[in-house]
């Protein structure tokens, strides 16, 4: 089975340094140097679908553009690349966003893949009207995809949850195709959410025996559910013709980091309440010194940055090395991004997707199949 590569619209703003921010903190100032219009997020998405990208991924938030409405924007000026959707469930109803999906799908030729996030920050949350705990919000999480699941497969859903109600709710025209579904989570609740309506379980890079824990961990879980999950991770690059010349690139991203931002940025993601932010956090514990945490695995880009923290280091081949050491425990699907993202697109994809397909764990999957040459007769 060929990998699957996605990568990432910068609805934050883009910049040759790092765009700090996210999980409750502000983005950074850098964020304005290239600000995320249509035009510039169009470019992106037309690079990565030529390069070999299956989808981008966008992120949700007050530091950010509302993902739904910028992707239906940017898929007008695309044909191919799907769009990863972080959305929130408590911040709309289940029949709303359902039809919204079905919409989306339609209008798009099937573009849609949708990844849930259910908020780890209560102080965000409550900005947005939602008061409930995070325990509770992945419970209300858990009833909503019930709720969306079934109204796409053409269901009359009556349901009173704990947290939500609908009654006689019904699509007029349910999607197709129906959109995969990606979550992530660490703390024990949200293991069960996506053991039951997962299709993608999404880690952030953690290095390969703590991914390796999450892997059997949700696997366990979904089997007791009756199902099977498939596993993606959510990663940053640095590739580069050398190693050398990666870290240099490194090297460079880290000395941009304002002391007094680091601290801001650290002491703002002390605060979440996300599992999988401590985990982050833990990886680099506010210091610059030994953030090569696994060969090739830098942990720099969290100092500054909520979510995911990590990236990937080295020379072409290096990279292609840590893919296959990833791929080798169970994940399929690889979710990436670089500063700044449109030429970091093209390193990535010209570099390193090709030593993946020449390995046979990649096609390009807009390429056209070969062919069996057709037998022309010798003129007699």
């Amino acid at each position: 089975m060929s990998l699957t590569f996605h990568w990432f619209l910068p609805t934050n703003g883009d910049s040759r340094h790092v765009v700090g921010g996210g999980h409750g903190t502000p983005a950074t100032a850098s964020g304005r140097d290239r600000p995320p219009t249509v035009a510039y997020l169009s470019q992106i998405a037309r690079a990565a679908e030529d390069l070999g990208f299956v989808g981008a991924l966008t992120p949700t938030g007050a530091w950010c553009e509302d993902a739904w409405l910028t992707t239906a924007m940017v898929s007008q000026h695309s044909e191919r690349l799907k769009f990863l959707v972080a959305f929130r469930p408590g911040f709309v109803s289940p029949t709303l966003a359902a039809q919204m999906a079905a919409t989306f799908q339609r209008q798009s030729g099937g573009r849609l893949l949708l990844n849930v996030v259910t908020g780890g920050e209560s102080h965000e949350q409550r900005a947005y009207g939602d008061f409930l705990d995070k325990d509770a919000r992945y419970r209300r999480t858990g009833e909503f995809l019930h709720i969306v699941r079934a109204l796409w497969e053409g269901e009359t859903v009556d349901l009173a949850g704990e947290h939500l109600k609908v009654e006689e709710a019904r699509l007029a025209r349910v999607p197709d195709p129906v959109p995969q579904v990606y979550f992530g989570g660490s703390s024990p609740v949200a293991g069960e959410v996506a053991a039951r309506y997962a299709d993608v379980y999404l880690t952030w890079g953690e290095p390969p025996a703590q991914v390796a824990e999450k892997i059997a961990w949700i696997r366990k879980l979904a089997a007791e559910e009756g199902r099977t999950v498939r596993f993606g991770i959510r990663l940053h690059v640095i590739t580069r013709d050398t190693s050398a010349q990666a870290w240099a690139e490194a090297d460079r991203l880290l000395a941009g980091f304002d002391p007094q931002t680091v601290r801001s940025v650290q002491a703002g993601l002390a605060r979440s309440e996300s599992e999988g932010q401590r985990r982050m956090l833990a990886l680099h514990g506010g210091s610059r010194d030994g953030l090569e945490i696994h060969p090739n695995l830098w942990a720099g880009i969290g100092l500054v940055r909520g979510g995911a923290g990590t990236a990937l280091v080295g020379s072409h081949e290096e990279v292609a090395e840590r893919i296959r050491e990833y791929h080798a425990l169970g994940i399929e699907e690889f979710v990436l991004s670089g500063y700044p993202h449109l030429e970091e697109a093209y390193w990535f994809g010209e570099g390193v997707l090709p030593r993946l397909a020449d390995q046979g764990l990649w096609h390009h999957p807009h390429a056209a199949r070969p062919q069996q040459a057709a037998q022309v007769p010798f003129a007699s």
